[in-house]
């Protein structure tokens, strides 16, 4: 079963057969990645075996390599890179993850762009969390996005435009590329609205339009009116699975 009371987060393949997420199955502590077809008729396979608490991310656009977080206690978070071998063929295994960034600041988030050629990602180098470029797999130049503190980097599949999550707000960053030097211009609030801030799950995500998101609003109560009710849903999962079974 993909639904599962110790998944923590997971990531779909851009062809949406196969989803990377993380579990603590195998000794109810740490999360490491696993991935499973999507269907959820096949058996979930590890793909790291880590001390650390690590996250999935993004999917680089040819299947290839899987971008993820890793919470290492000596240097905050890490940006780790895991390569995929094989083929549709032949079969996928994973390869041995390495670091992409694992300064003594925070960073993680990383996305890959819809080209593969960059992955954007939050650190907080300047003393707060910021949104910045660069170039994959590397060497290459670094670009910070965002100007007064960003979150959650997020790529349009159709537009040179990077948003990002500012206070519950939505920015976006058009850009251009010029050989290997990325330019983003000034970020603008892309909208108004506002989507519920919790913790450090992402809470909004983008269209493949590029037009729409889809988000968990923020609480739009009226001043002076009081919130003293709370609503218990009982057998969610048996619900969930009427709902929509999950294919044998």
């Amino acid at each position: 079963m993909l639904v599962d009371y110790d998944v923590f987060v997971n990531v779909p393949k851009l062809d949406a057969q196969d989803i990377a997420f993380a579990s603590d199955r195998a000794d109810k502590s740490t999360f490491n990645l696993y991935w499973q077809g999507a269907d959820g008729t096949s058996e979930a396979q590890r793909l790291t075996e880590s001390k650390n608490h690590q996250y999935p991310a993004s999917w680089h656009p040819s299947g290839r390599f899987l971008a993820f977080e890793e919470q290492a206690p000596q240097t905050n978070g890490d940006v780790m890179i895991l390569p995929m071998e094989g083929d549709d063929a032949s079969g996928w295994k994973p390869g041995k993850a390495t670091v992409f960034l694992n300064s003594p600041f925070a960073e993680g988030q990383p996305m890959f762009s819809p080209d593969g050629r960059w992955l954007a990602y939050y650190s907080n180098e300047t003393g707060r969390f910021e949104v910045y470029v660069q170039s994959f797999p590397g060497p290459g130049g670094k670009w910070q996005i965002s100007t007064g503190g960003g979150v959650f980097p997020t790529w349009s599949r159709t537009k040179r435009e990077l948003f990002y999550g500012l206070n519950g707000q939505i920015m976006v960053a058009p850009f251009a590329v010029q050989g290997d030097v990325f330019r983003a211009e000034k970020p603008r609030l892309w909208s108004d609205g506002r989507y519920a801030m919790r913790g450090i799950s992402r809470m909004f995500d983008l269209n493949p339009d590029g037009e729409r998101f889809a988000l968990s609003s923020a609480s739009q109560t009226p001043p002076g009116v009081k919130l003293d009710k709370v609503v218990f849903i009982f057998n969610f999962f048996d619900e969930l699975r009427q709902i929509a079974p999950v294919k044998k």
